[in-house]
């Protein structure tokens, strides 16, 4: 056999150095342009799902930044529907035995639908009613009011949550106002049905520290609420004669509107807020590894005090899609 010429040898090798080096290079290009597109994939049915509850559009797929898709989603119907949905979910234990009783779902509604602040769930002058006051199973409808304090003030609510305390004070009311604003929660220490829920009995050490001595003692909030009176058929409500109280570590209050604005202009307000958002977009409260997002959450939520600023900034965190 022939023998290769000298001056040809370099050239060959050269050649067999540049296919050794470049074929594994472009393998690696592709695999990561695989892996990109699923990351982009993943991210926008991940956005969609959590989002409006549906997998991820084909225009959406097609997007090289999904999460830029957030503010089309906070208008999106189907948004508004679901999100109020769980907002009931989350305010009301169990669904209403009459519409308007999930006064919440109906005022989360509209608030969304007409970009209000998050605070005119709460302050807002509206009242909540069957569309037919001769039908109280009817839809319910949301009416300007401008005695209303939310949907605090609209009848079927606070009939649901008129409470059981011998002397009316509206304990439960109480509570569950606390609970929508600022996210309170608490654990009663015993639900047996021969419990003693009077004063006395409230007056327990395993009582007292939620009831009389804390900076949310439900009986001082409680006591601005006025009292109900009457039979469950035909409950009347009262105003409050107990003079101011002191809550939230020393603030005064003397009715419930006072109460109310008290805790919207608590931080606690603020931070669940933000809580909400993480729960309707994870499924779940925040983890303490992700506190800058959730700051950052905070920091948009007061800006607008509009819910969609709070969703839309975890949403579009970079943290969403990791």
């Amino acid at each position: 056999m022939r023998s290769v010429p000298k001056s040809l040898l370099p050239i060959a090798g050269i050649v067999a150095v540049t296919i050794a080096v470049l074929s594994p290079s472009r393998a690696t290009a592709d695999a990561n342009d695989e892996d990109a597109a699923d990351r982009v994939a993943r991210c926008a049915n991940r956005l969609s799902i959590a989002m409006v509850g549906e997998t991820a559009s084909p225009d959406l797929l097609a997007s090289r930044a999904p999460q830029t898709a957030t503010d089309a989603f906070l208008r999106d119907p189907r948004f508004i529907e679901r999100f109020s949905r769980f907002i009931n979910s989350q305010f009301n234990m169990t669904p209403g035995m009459t519409p308007a009783e999930d006064a919440t779902y109906y005022l989360a509604k509209y608030v969304l639908e007409n970009d209000k602040p998050w605070t005119e769930m709460f302050l807002g002058p509206y009242d909540i009613v069957p569309s037919n006051p001769q039908q109280p199973a009817s839809e319910a409808v949301v009416r300007p009011d401008p005695n209303g304090l939310g949907y605090f003030r609209s009848r079927a609510w606070m009939v649901r949550y008129a409470g059981n305390e011998p002397e009316g004070m509206r304990i439960v009311a109480a509570y569950r106002i606390m609970w929508n604003t600022i996210g309170l929660t608490l654990t009663a220490t015993t639900n047996a049905p021969d419990a003693d829920v009077s004063a006395a009995g409230r007056q327990a050490t395993q009582c007292r520290g939620c009831h009389l001595e804390s900076w949310f003692a439900l009986d001082k909030v409680a006591e601005v609420l006025g009292k109900r009176r009457g039979p469950d058929d035909d409950i009347q409500f009262d105003p409050p004669t107990g003079g101011p109280k002191q809550i939230l570590g020393g603030i005064s209050v003397s009715n419930d509107k006072e109460l109310v604005e008290a805790l919207v202009s608590n931080e606690a307000f603020d931070v669940n807020a933000c809580r909400l958002a993480y729960k309707y977009l994870y499924g779940r409260t925040e983890y303490s590894c992700e506190g800058p997002a959730f700051d950052r959450c905070v920091a948009a939520f007061k800006k607008d005090k509009r819910i969609q600023s709070a969703i839309a900034a975890v949403a579009k965190d970079p943290t969403f899609c990791e």
